[in-house]
């Protein structure tokens, strides 16, 4: 065999296990955090997250020590600005929640796949054939189906959700861009990462949450059964934020949402085996089969020549000394006429 051959198929075998890893831990941390909030009343998401990323900013030291982790630069200037804008989408995501109804915050998170779009035209110039554009619809239009019901828009509602799906397109987009611009592994840009994001959200989150929920954590009764869903959501936690940067450094934001949105279907399905109050009626499984549809005509065009490309454009310095060239073509050529 090749060994183009044999390098398609590793690289093939990689990104579905990354996916895999991926949509395993989201929707396990999903169960978890359900059972969390629903069954022992712990309802300080933004602190949880802290908690997630202090056990994450732990394993980064553990694997530094291992020589997992190499040395590697990250500018201050970028690091706080995928700070800024991965607490604003935590945050923003949580007010979505509280301040809008089921159905307009599942809209909003249905928008973050154009939203990542239209950062990766703007920002690396990528052009999407007619086929690409219209699997995500496809998508978009299944995952509605199976997971939007009432819609009621408030205008601090609208404020927070459009907050919260900007930045955290955004924040998906500097995963994929500082991975690249700096040659950073996952492991290494999780280094730098999380222990700022640890350090502001477990400062800034216990207010966050008290002007959510009117409770203050240090107040919440923490009986074992809770401190030990609360240390396994932190354990799968490291594995849901390794996963995130793997994925989308192998494959995109906009491929990750796409992706993405089978721990939705997932989420559905586990949550009528498992907590029976969600029930798999014609319209759900109908969606479920259109959004599965759009996923794998999703995955055939993207990889397509010309289904998702980045447009090079030649810099003014080339484009003068190209025109130079033909400049002094010209003159040899009328010379010898």
């Amino acid at each position: 065999m090749p060994p183009a051959s044999n390098k398609a198929d590793r690289k093939a075998t990689l990104d579905v296990g990354a996916w895999l890893f991926n949509v395993t831990t989201s929707v396990g941390i999903i169960m978890v955090n359900k059972q969390l909030m629903a069954v022992y009343g712990f309802s300080f998401a933004t602190t949880l997250t802290g908690l997630h990323f202090a056990m994450t900013t732990f394993m980064t030291l553990v694997l530094r020590c291992m020589g997992y982790i190499q040395p590697s630069h990250l500018p201050p200037l970028d690091l706080a600005k995928f700070a800024l804008s991965a607490n604003f989408s935590i945050v923003g995501m949580n007010v979505s929640l509280m301040w809008n109804s089921v159905g307009f915050y599942q809209i909003a998170k249905l928008s973050m796949i154009p939203v990542s779009c239209v950062f990766e035209i703007f920002f690396d110039n990528v052009r999407y054939s007619r086929s690409t554009k219209l699997s995500i619809l496809v998508v978009l239009l299944g995952v509605a189906v199976c997971t939007v019901s009432d819609v009621s828009v408030n205008t601090k509602g609208f404020i927070a959700a459009a907050i919260a799906v900007w930045s955290t397109a955004l924040q998906q987009y500097y995963v994929h861009h500082l991975q690249k611009k700096y040659s950073l592994s996952s492991f290494d840009l999780l280094g730098h990462t999380a222990p700022v994001q640890a350090a502001t959200l477990l400062v800034a989150g216990p207010f966050v949450d008290y002007w959510l929920t009117k409770r203050r954590v240090d107040f919440y009764d923490y009986s074992v059964p809770s401190t030990l869903f609360i240390t396994l959501s932190c354990l799968i936690a490291v594995g849901t934020n390794l996963s995130q940067f793997i994925c989308i450094g192998r494959f995109t934001a906009v491929s990750f949402q796409v992706l993405g949105h089978m721990k939705t279907i997932l989420v559905l399905i586990l949550g009528f085996f498992l907590f029976g109050k969600e029930g798999l009626n014609v319209q759900v499984v109908l969606g479920m089969l259109l959004a599965v549809f759009g996923m794998i005509w999703y995955g055939n065009a993207s990889s397509k020549p010309g289904g998702k490309e980045k447009r090079y454009f030649p810099s003014p310095s080339v484009k003068s000394q190209k025109g130079l060239t033909n400049g002094l073509e010209d003159e040899e050529l009328g010379s010898k006429v």
